[in-house]
């Protein structure tokens, strides 16, 4: 991309306006610029002739910015923060360079940071940064060279590689169905359902793969993550419908029961999804082919 000079100011006048804009000062911006009023003030006039516009009102010793200056601001913002943020990257990477990995936090904390000292024994010279996203973003905007991503694997510009399918398992604490006869998937109706945000058809997608028939309206209290769920579940506040993989442990050791005797696939999965375009950075491939050894090999559901 080759942009005319004009489109491209300074970048010491766009960090005055910036700083301008968020500080609501000139003797803050230069302050936190290290410089004079003067010379903040400077800036922003070298920035106004640049693009021809006024973009500084100017009442006696107080700058303040115009609405559209507040808004190029914020804009110019972002930027900013992503040129840092690369800088900072290559300046720390090792030699194969850095992954910036954005993860769901149940799924990374009970399937992939088990996995993860593998990885490091076998790729030092790689780092691995994660941050933790729910929801999917751009990576356009965003400082993440690949995701962990639930879902399908439709996700705009991106190539992606199967991790796992989803299974789930209804379950609660012993106590919340002690003397209680559930004589199939249909008495669950009956008691307090848990939901996850994540999730909003879960429940009536699973009753509905059991034979089971849910009211147009399945009520219940929403959750937003799977580590507050579980703790509900186990609190015997209802019934949960919950990942196989990350119940393991709390069905083995009794502080959770199964309603049902065996897992049942959803229609999502796990994938690692990374841009196109940077397919070939030799951090991102060498993470990606040795996760592809931990891989689900294919999709047992009928597509």
């Amino acid at each position: 991309m080759s942009a005319p000079r004009r489109f491209l100011p300074s970048i010491s006048a766009l960090r005055a306006l910036e700083a301008l804009d968020r500080l609501g000062s000139a003797s803050a911006a230069a302050a936190e610029l290290s410089l004079t009023q003067g010379a903040v003030s400077r800036q922003l006039q070298a920035l106004e002739r640049q693009l021809g516009l006024d973009l500084v009102h100017r009442d006696k010793k107080k700058l303040t910015l115009s609405a559209e200056a507040q808004e190029y601001a914020s804009e110019i913002r972002a930027a900013l923060n992503q040129i840092a943020q690369s800088t900072l990257r290559l300046q720390t990477a090792p030699l194969a360079g850095t992954l910036n990995l954005a993860i769901l936090p149940a799924f990374g904390m009970r399937w992939l940071m088990p996995r993860l000292p593998e990885f490091a024994r076998l790729h030092p010279d790689v780092t691995i940064n994660m941050t933790t996203r729910l929801e999917p973003f751009s990576f356009a905007s965003e400082p993440f060279d690949a995701a962990i991503h639930f879902g399908r694997a439709e996700w705009p510009g991106t190539s992606s590689l199967l991790l796992k399918h989803e299974q789930l398992l209804p379950v609660c604490a012993p106590d919340l169905v002690a003397g209680t006869a559930l004589r199939g998937p249909k008495d669950i109706l009956n008691l307090p359902l848990l939901h996850i945000q994540t999730r909003p058809e879960a429940w009536p997608d699973w009753f509905a793969a059991q034979g089971v028939e849910p009211p147009e309206t399945v009520s219940g209290t929403m959750y937003d993550q799977f580590a507050t769920i579980t703790q509900a579940a186990m609190h015997g506040l209802g019934v949960a419908l919950m990942p196989d993989y990350l119940v393991e442990q709390d069905l083995a050791t009794g502080r959770l029961v199964a309603l049902h005797p065996a897992p049942t696939e959803t229609r999502g999965a796990y994938y690692l999804v990374w841009p196109t375009s940077k397919s070939n950075a030799p951090a991102l491939r060498k993470f990606r082919d040795w996760l592809a050894t931990k891989a689900q090999p294919e999709d047992p559901l009928p597509r």
